[in-house]
Parts: structure tokens; sequence; C-alpha cells
């Protein structure tokens, strides 16, 4: 395999996706996952045998924290360009959990970096999260704003990607993008966000929670928009600044928030059915609203969301009535 584009966290939700349109595009992929137990393993193996089924792909289960087994892994392969993915995922499992967010997303993005910068390449791609604005205003949110308020630790520990990612890109003139990731929904979808949850309860007749009143405004973001965002930046990476950096951060979402309660009527309509809502405060670690400017993305590369949220739910609660239907969600 020649010019190889590695895929951290490739099992998962958007690395998945990514991979799939990349692969079909022609692209030679190299996938490395954990396949952690956080939410269900057989989704993670369900996605890779899609990937499977193509002749350019490689998987390797491999952990990003262990350095030593990751470049034994990579050693093989002349990659050109990574997208990092990988990460603990989850606002609320990080007020549980911290231990898991300090290994996998600061010693595994500092691994990755390390890999990196001992590996010439032509651009490093890595996930952020809206989450690490907070509950700043106002909206929408620019990537020119503070972000130094995270109500989370998963928040902070994006935010502290996005200045490890600066610090490296500045010292050994790595070309690095960092997109702040805004609700992202569709088929294969994480089972710990809402969409999933709500699916499961609305199918199986049972109740959801409604936090803060279902007074949330949320810029749902369907899938396909989201790779195509990441497929057009791939070969853009920033030129040198003044300042002598090459790293930069950008929004990456719809630009069109939706109110809870109005999500939760959509996915009723979608499925035909109706659920009891359950209506509770505000919980810990969560924003009342999140809201992509998506101004700079869209000027460096024509980006421009195509799925409105009636259209997105729709194939959604399709994939999800088909995939249900085996089990797979029991």
């Amino acid at each position: 395999m020649s010019n190889v584009l590695l895929i951290t966290g490739v099992a998962g939700f958007i690395g998945f996706h990514t991979a799939s349109h990349l692969l079909s595009q022609g692209r030679n992929v190299v996938g490395i996952d954990n396949l952690n137990d956080y939410y269900s393993v057989q989704l993670k193996h369900d996605r890779l045998n899609q990937l499977k089924r193509f002749k350019n792909f490689i998987f390797h289960k491999v952990d990003i924290e262990n350095a030593i087994a990751l470049s034994d892994c990579l050693v093989q392969y002349p990659v050109t360009q990574v997208i990092h993915l990988a990460a603990q995922a989850g606002v609320r499992y990080s007020i549980e959990n911290p231990q898991a967010y300090g290994r996998s997303n600061l010693m595994g993005f500092l691994t990755i970096l390390e890999w990196v910068r001992s590996h010439p390449i032509k651009h490093f791609i890595y996930a952020s999260s809206s989450s690490v604005y907070g509950n700043i205003e106002p909206v929408p949110f620019s990537t020119n704003a503070a972000a130094d308020k995270p109500v989370s630790l998963y928040a902070a520990t994006k935010r502290a990607n996005e200045l490890m990612a600066e610090s490296y890109s500045h010292l050994f003139n790595i070309p690095a993008t960092g997109l702040r990731f805004f609700t992202v929904y569709g088929p294969y979808g994480r089972p710990d966000m809402a969409p999933m949850k709500f699916a499961k309860q609305i199918m199986q007749g049972g109740q959801i929670d409604v936090f803060n009143q279902g007074q949330l405004f949320r810029d749902f973001t369907f899938i396909d928009d989201i790779v195509e965002g990441i497929s057009r930046l791939i070969d853009k990476p920033m030129e040198t600044s003044q300042k002598g950096s090459r790293h930069r951060v950008l929004n990456i979402g719809r630009g069109q928030p939706v109110n809870l309660l109005k999500f939760i009527e959509i996915l009723e309509h979608a499925f035909e059915k109706s659920v009891k809502k359950h209506y509770l405060p505000m919980q810990d670690g969560d924003v009342s609203t999140t809201w992509a400017d998506v101004s700079e993305l869209s000027a460096i590369t024509g980006y421009s969301p195509q799925v409105d949220i009636e259209t997105g739910i729709q194939r959604f609660a399709d994939w999800y009535k088909k995939y249900d239907a085996h089990g797979q969600l029991a």
C-alpha cells in the first residue's frame, strides 16, 4: 500500500463512516482501535465488518496509549495523513470514571503526537469537541472564543488536546487541524448518545429522561455532512502562519440548533410512535446550547451541510429499525 491514511478509533461512529467514505473513493486506509467495552463491542465489530469488505483497508487492534505497539504496527505503512478520532467519549462518564479520560484523551493523545512528530506527514487531523465552549455567550460559537471554562472533564481533555497540538505544531512544524464536532448523529451511532437512547425507548415503549425540562438546544449534525467536511479538509493543511504555527481549530456542525423537544417530536414521527417523557433538571457537566459557526471551514473547503434534521432523523430511524430487528441493540 502507498499513500496510506491512518484513522485511529476506526471502529467508532465517526471513524467508521469516515473510513467507509474514503475507502469508497479509493484511498488506502489503515485503521486502529482498541475495541473497548465503553459501549457495545458487537456494534464496533459490525462497523468493522463493513470496512473489511474493502480490499484497500487494513485493521489492527491497538491501544493508542501503547507507544511500542503503535510503532510496531505502523512501521510497515507509508502513512501520509492521520485522522485521530480515538478517545474516551462521553461527558457524563467523565464524572464517573475520570481516570479513563486521563489515559486515553491525554496520554493517548500525547503518544499519537509523538508518533506524528517522528514521521513526516502531510496533515494531522484530530477530534476536538463543541463541549470545549462550555456555557459561553454569545452564540453561535466562534473559534475566536476563549473556550477556557469547560464544565466537564471530557471537555477539559479536549481543550488540552488543542493546546498540546498547538505546541507540537509550533515546535516541530506539524500541519495540524482540530475539529470541534457538534452533536453528530446517524446510522451506526453511539448508544450512549440521545438519538440512540431515545430510539431504543421509543421502540420498546419505555420512557426517556428529558433534562432541563427540555429547554436544551443542540446543533444536531448528520454524519454524512461531518464526513464530507473531513474529506474536503484532508488535502488542505494549514500553511505556516505569521506566528510560526501550522495548527488551527475549526468548528464542524450544521449551524442550526434544534430544541430538544422538537428533536424528540421528529424522532417520534420517524418511528411512528410516541414515548413517555420524564422531565428533569440540568445534568452536571451539561450545557444549555450548542451552535456552530462553520464559516471558517466553509471558506477553506466549501463545506455546506446538506442534510436537514427531518431527513437525517428519518434515515437514522430507517437504519435503526432494520438493525434492531436482528436483536443487535437488545
